[in-house]
């Protein structure tokens, strides 16, 4: 069977290559219902990205409006911001959720409830079908979670450094693929000092990306100096070891595009150019990671795919709650830009 091509479907529809790229991309800048549109014929075709079509079956037909099923209770100790990777995913799961009869709630964790261990005064589990948790990365609190019986999905989780993992399903983006092969493309460019800025101890895919690249580098035969590794847990921290390290990498992989751009800043503030003295890359492909100069190389996660993932895990779960637990990975692409020299 010929592959399915973004052209194939451009030429189908009648649009830009470009349009299609960016409906299936999540990227800005185009109305919804053409992006719809357009997804749906991907699924039609059977473009690569949606061969799981029972994931996206959203797309491909419409569904008789049930009666209300009852809330998803969304849990997270931040205030998600269009800036945060999950904001675009969200958006798409609350609409599929609400086909589905749900409503969605946000439940916001104090840092009083997690020393206490206290559910938010707003929750209640009589009228909850399920718990949807992002931004929540203590274990003790999030084990708490997982034992009051209700299906519970962790979008990131917090990290399991030691070995531990929690009896619920899980959701990422893909930390590894796309990482191992930024540091690849570096060094077959001829870059062979790289060091890694960010805390890996935060969440489990900031220590995912970071044992890709130690992965990576050790396969590879290349050594990582201790001072090129930044752990920093502030941009005052970051700027400080950063002047400690003496000589500096050719380039830094962060663990997402803010950490980045405040590497950038911090660099800047030491006297050093981006990308000419020092080359960075970011991960998430924020808004702000193509609007800062010079705009920086990420790594691309698919949101709508996220959202598509997150409903299909949690509505399985509510059906079927002795399914074996799963943990999903969903695609990301590496995009390179100026700040490592295109």
């Amino acid at each position: 069977m010929k592959k399915v091509t973004i052209q194939d479907i451009a030429d189908a529809l009648g649009v830009s290559r470009n349009t299609v790229s960016k409906a299936i991309n999540n990227s800005d800048g185009l109305a919804e219902a053409t992006r719809e549109r357009i997804l749906q014929k991907a699924v039609e075709m059977g473009y690569k990205q949606f061969s799981y079509v029972n994931a996206v079956a959203s797309v491909a037909a419409p569904r008789p409006a049930p009666g209300y099923q009852g809330e998803i209770a969304l849990f997270t100790t931040v205030f998600l911001t269009q800036s945060h990777f999950a904001s675009l995913m969200l958006d798409k799961f609350q609409r599929e959720i609400s086909q589905l009869g749900y409503s969605l709630n946000t439940h916001r964790v104090t840092p009083e409830d997690l020393k206490a261990g206290t559910l938010p005064i707003t929750f209640s589990a009589e009228r909850t079908r399920a718990i949807l948790c992002i931004e929540m990365f203590d274990y003790d609190y999030d084990e708490m979670l997982c034992s009051l019986g209700l299906p519970v999905l962790f979008v990131d989780g917090p990290v399991k450094r030691y070995g531990r993992s929690l009896n619920a399903d899980q959701l990422y983006m893909d930390n590894t693929t796309e990482v191992v092969r930024f540091v690849y493309t570096m060094l077959e460019r001829g870059y062979d000092r790289l060091g890694f800025i960010g805390n890996y101890e935060h969440c489990q895919s900031f220590f995912e990306r970071y044992t890709a690249f130690r992965g990576a580098m050790l396969l590879s035969g290349t050594d990582i100096p201790e001072r090129w590794l930044i752990m920093a847990n502030s941009a005052e921290e970051m700027r400080s070891l950063l002047a400690a390290a003496g000589d500096l990498p050719d380039v830094f992989l962060c663990d997402n595009d803010f950490v980045a751009m405040d590497a950038m800043l911090s660099l800047r503030e030491l006297g050093y150019s981006v990308p000419k003295d020092v080359m960075l890359c970011g991960f998430d492909d924020s808004a702000e990671s193509r609007l800062c100069s010079p705009p920086l190389t990420t790594i691309h996660i698919h949101t709508q795919i996220m959202a598509f993932s997150a409903v299909q895990l949690l509505m399985s779960r509510i059906e079927e709650p002795s399914l074996d637990y799963r943990i999903v990975h969903t695609q990301t692409d590496l995009i390179f830009r100026e700040s490592t020299r295109g």
